[in-house]
């Protein structure tokens, strides 16, 4: 068998994935755009795994497979975020704040396999965390209480509770007051 052969056989049709990848493709082109947050919020109450009351998900955010997105209270999703809940989820609790453009990861590959095959794990963020500008969670990684993951930075393993991380591969920088008793959205 040639080549081309070989890449073309196809894999008999889900439809559980069909409907869930037509659920994303609708979210993620036309509702996920719509100017009205109200809107945006009523499928998202439906398509999330959890929506706790008082989030805020912005425009322009992108879910792969919503079902495994979980999200907390108060939690405030900035413009251009993607959440990738493919095969693991992404459980984040309350009084999160995630800066735009940022990324969390649930899947990808292992470098090393002869087969390509997939590897991953689930992400969780802890209470009054915050996710800076274009920061990127890789698979597996929990994100601690409070703890703070600095613009563009790439988390590839734990951030203990409190602590400021910053660079590619994200390192420890600072620490955070725990004395922390806000919650987003309220003066």
């Amino acid at each position: 068998m040639g080549e081309s052969q070989r890449c073309s056989v196809r894999e008999p049709v889900n439809a559980r994935l069909l409907a869930g990848n037509g659920l994303s493709y609708a979210y993620n082109h036309w509702i996920g755009r719509f100017p009205i947050a109200a809107i945006r919020y009523a499928f998202l109450r439906s398509y999330l795994g959890n929506w706790g009351p008082g989030c805020d998900v912005a425009i322009g955010c992108r879910f792969l497979n919503g079902r495994k997105v979980h999200l907390g209270a108060r939690n405030f999703i900035n413009s251009g975020c993607l959440f990738d809940g493919r095969r693991f989820h992404i459980r984040i609790a309350s009084d999160v704040s995630i800066g735009p453009e940022a990324a969390i990861l649930t899947l990808g590959h292992d470098p090393q396999s002869q087969t390509f095959a997939d590897e991953g794990g689930d992400v969780e963020i802890g209470c009054r965390a915050w996710i800076a500008f274009r920061a990127l969670i890789l698979p597996g990684v929990r994100i601690g209480e409070g703890a703070v993951v600095a613009a563009g930075a790439v988390v590839t393993r734990n951030v203990p509770d409190y602590a400021i991380v910053a660079g590619s591969p994200a390192r420890q920088v600072g620490e955070r007051s725990p004395n922390l008793s806000y919650r987003l959205g309220e003066p």
